[in-house]
């Protein structure tokens, strides 16, 4: 038997887990200070006069504002200089106020008013020096940027990604504090789950677990979930009917949760009873691909030169080439922080250089239809002297969470 996995009862593994949030603090008033400053810095060098932020997690980087986006218009605008401004629903000024970190000026418009007129005039109000062109965060949504057609007039309308992205791939240590406890926390959540698994378990009955399991450490449950088990594993994201735990089956979860806003994903792959030689080879040589990817992390080198290491490695060993199956059918890796998908890629085609303070899941996943899929998922930050882990890697398939070790 996989030495942690089952063998214990759902209450026993939660009662293994205690509170984890001691000594985490969120982000504070001067480090959102420092973010617009440098963001109005890029601004100047760039052309533009002014951001707009909708809500998301753009707002929130920049201000401290957490706002779930709806059909009503609720943002932020930042001028390359002078300070920044909020537009909202009236109606919702007060909540506005009630939330926000970053002081500012709140221009509000009426159920039957134009928003887009509104945030026309606030662009009206700009110093004329600093030029035409406006920034949208990527996340805005179709209906803004049509909306904002209609007022179009001196205004150029431009993708504010060279802004937004070089500001928010390049971590602060107190980012990175946040993101180390998240994923702290969903390790000690992926160990747990793992010991209580037994034969005949739903999916959904894991899901739920590893939902009460953040909770416990003190998270506000699971961000997200996959949970697969045998042949289902060869599915990155998961089946529409999952089925239910085997012997000697893969076992396949892939989960995260928030600390502060800031994300924790991990996957851990392992066998339900005794891996089979071809369950051993393939997990080997996906901790082969991992530890590959992370050998090429190397300051100044480009994004993709990380996927191309983990691809040499796996068709070395037999796999792909390119996304061919079986093998690897997706990235190497993604950038993390407020969302769990974002600048840059660790994927063929991305030329950032490597730097400090950029984050990256590294998970060349090997596919193998109608068997398996194996997926060590763990994530890493780019320091001064290099890559550095926030989770260690799965120790061994006899082993995969280094108990004996």
């Amino acid at each position: 038997m996989t030495l942690g996995v089952g063998g214990s009862s759902r209450e026993a593994a939660l009662a293994s887990l205690q509170p984890m949030l001691d000594g985490v603090a969120p982000i504070g008033l001067a480090e959102y200070r420092e973010r617009i400053a440098r963001a109005q810095g890029f601004m100047r060098e760039q052309g533009f006069a002014a951001l707009y932020l909708h809500a998301g997690t753009n707002l929130r980087y920049f201000t401290g504002l957490v706002w779930r986006g709806s059909e009503r218009l609720v943002g932020a605008l930042l001028p390359a200089q002078g300070e920044i401004e909020f537009l909202a629903p009236a109606f919702e000024e007060g909540t506005i106020r009630g939330y926000q970190v970053l002081p500012g000026r709140v221009n509000t418009w009426h159920e039957h008013e134009s928003p887009y007129a509104l945030l026309r005039d606030r662009l009206a109000a700009l110093d004329p020096a600093l030029g035409h062109r406006i920034g949208l965060c990527e996340s805005t949504p179709f209906f803004v940027v049509d909306g904002l057609r209609e007022e179009e007039g001196r205004w150029q309308f431009v993708n504010a990604k060279p802004v937004t992205a070089a500001c928010r791939m390049h971590k602060s240590a107190s980012e990175i504090a946040l993101m180390q406890r998240a994923h702290d926390m969903t390790l000690a959540v992926h160990k747990a789950a793992a010991s209580m698994l037994h034969e005949g378990i739903t999916a959904a009955e894991v899901e739920d677990f590893i939902d009460a399991a953040h909770r416990k450490v003190g998270a506000a449950g699971s961000y997200f979930c996959i949970v697969l088990f045998g042949a289902d594993s060869a599915f990155p994201h998961g089946v529409k009917q999952p089925q239910p735990l085997a012997r000697n089956a893969m076992v396949l979860i892939d989960a995260g949760c928030l600390v502060h806003g800031y994300m924790s994903d991990i996957t851990r792959s392992y066998v339900f009873g005794a891996p089979s030689a071809r369950q051993r080879e393939v997990w080997e040589a996906e901790k082969a691909a991992q530890a590959a990817a992370f050998a090429a992390a190397r300051l100044g080198v480009a994004c993709e030169a990380v996927d191309a290491a983990a691809r040499a490695r796996l068709e070395a060993d037999g796999f792909g080439p390119g996304y061919a199956l079986p093998g690897l059918p997706h990235r190497t890796g993604h950038g993390i922080g407020l969302d769990i998908h974002e600048w840059p890629y660790l994927v063929g085609g991305d030329r950032t250089p490597l730097a400090p303070g950029m984050c990256f899941s590294n998970e060349p996943m090997i596919c193998v239809p109608g068997e398996f899929g194996i997926r060590h998922e763990d994530h890493f930050y780019m320091t001064e002297q290099g890559p550095r882990w926030f989770t260690q890697p799965a120790h061994s398939i006899d082993d995969p969470f280094g108990i004996a070790a």
